[in-house]
């Protein structure tokens, strides 16, 4: 993600169009649905999208990390992509979201948890914008970036810890694939 001398649209932000394949989306999203992902929580409240967790969970009422089911061999081959992308070891990818937003469905602003390090995120299904701001006195600076379909994107750096990023509802359905590495020393004390 570009601008146009050149530069990254946000320091720390990368991007990768064509990740995967038509036919690999396309399985994918299929392999995604057969999780049965079930409605976000978080303290009480249930959100609109679908998710489902492998290898660490964070669970919001609790406000902890939590270990949860291993990554299922068909994730394995995509993790090593999207790692050999991010310029990561494959195994420091240690846990994956996936998500559905159905029409209707986005994330409102956040950063993610600090438990969690480098975010390499996969779009598949419809295009969508993922926008961010950092607050600047009393205003936000703000930054749209396309999410196309079989692309992906890695937060790091600024970009991860600096700004916070939401997507706002979709009108067709999109499905995300978030792979995450935890901060040294996360993982142990927390399950």
């Amino acid at each position: 993600m570009l601008d146009l001398f050149d530069l990254p649209a946000l320091p720390g932000l990368s991007s990768q169009p064509e990740l995967v394949s038509e036919a690999e989306e396309i399985a994918l999203i299929a392999a995604i649905d057969a999780t049965s992902p079930s409605p976000f929580r978080f303290q009480g409240w249930e959100g609109k999208r679908l998710t489902s967790s492998f290898g660490w969970s964070y669970d919001f009422d609790r406000m902890r990390l939590r270990q949860a089911e291993p990554l299922p061999d068909w994730l394995l081959s995509v993790r090593g992509r999207a790692a050999a992308f991010a310029g990561l070891p494959a195994d420091t990818l240690v846990q994956a979201l996936l998500i559905r937003y159905d029409p209707g469905a986005g994330i409102g602003w956040h950063r993610d948890r600090p438990a969690f390090e480098h975010v390499v995120g996969i779009s598949l299904g419809a295009p969508a914008t993922m926008r961010f701001r950092r607050r600047q006195g009393d205003r936000f600076q703000r930054v749209n970036v396309p999410l196309l379909p079989r692309g992906a994107y890695h937060l790091s750096g600024e970009a991860r810890h600096g700004w916070e990023h939401s997507i706002a509802e979709m009108d067709r359905t999109r499905w995300s694939i978030t792979f995450r590495s935890l901060v040294e020393g996360q993982g142990t004390a927390h399950t």
